[in-house]
């Protein structure tokens, strides 16, 4: 591997990018695609492919074969609220690969006990987001119904254009939500992009239908996501 090709995928990794080294098995050479990069043809359409699924392997174009080995940073998810709906979404979500954290300053709720093996920040979360930046790679779900909890979190989300972005509440819950995040600055076509109300609509009723609607919608978001040249920095 040329060494600058490696200076360049360790400097994505590190700064929670996505990355993919694409070597030509006939002539050895490699070049670093960030995700976003423009890539024309069928090569381009196999590494948008790649970055969306994450999974590396050999392509044919044109009679010559690439093999492209993509690197994604693990999707995170932040859930603000540390409620009954948290506590059964935290092992689905591992099992589905995502980085779950949960962040409520409420510490009657926010307890060790009932979020064993989770990452649990019993704090405000400004504090929180500021020590621990959200990227384009967070989904952020917001689910305490407390607008002194909820609104900074999804702001801080949507600036920072997480791939999800949902808030737990009825329709006239939202419409309030929005009265205050447009005083607050947040322009109307950021706010259209909340997934609220959250989760996908599968009838859901109890806390643990309300995870797998959530998770599941967090999960399309993901697979689905617009790969932007805003996502390919470095």
């Amino acid at each position: 591997m040329d060494p600058q090709s490696l200076k360049k995928l360790n400097a994505a990794r590190a700064a929670r990018q996505a990355i993919a080294l694409v070597t030509d098995l006939g002539d050895g050479r490699d070049r670093v695609v960030h995700e976003g990069d423009g890539v024309a043809g069928d090569l381009g359409g196999a590494l948008d492919r790649a970055f969306r699924t994450g999974k590396s392997g050999v392509v044919e174009v044109d009679g010559r074969e690439f093999f492209i080995n993509v690197h994604l940073p693990p999707p995170r998810l932040v859930v603000i609220g540390a409620v009954h709906i948290s506590q059964a979404m935290a092992p689905m979500a591992t099992l589905a690969g995502y980085d779950m954290e949960i962040i409520d300053p409420r510490t009657a709720f926010a307890t060790p006990e009932r979020f064993e093996g989770v990452r649990l920040d019993a704090e405000w979360p400004e504090a929180v987001l500021k020590q621990r930046p959200l990227d384009p790679y967070c989904a952020l779900c917001a689910i305490t119904h407390d607008p002194k909890i909820d609104d900074y979190p999804l702001k801080a989300a949507l600036e920072a254009k997480c791939f999800y972005v949902g808030a737990l509440g009825s329709r006239k819950t939202h419409a309030k939500r929005v009265e205050r995040l447009l005083a607050d600055g947040v322009p109307q076509k950021a706010i259209d992009t909340i997934a609220s109300p959250i989760g996908l609509d599968i009838g859901a009723s109890s806390p643990a239908e309300i995870a797998v609607a959530i998770l599941a919608q967090v999960i399309e978001a993901f697979r689905k996501r617009q790969i932007s040249p805003q996502m390919a920095v470095v």
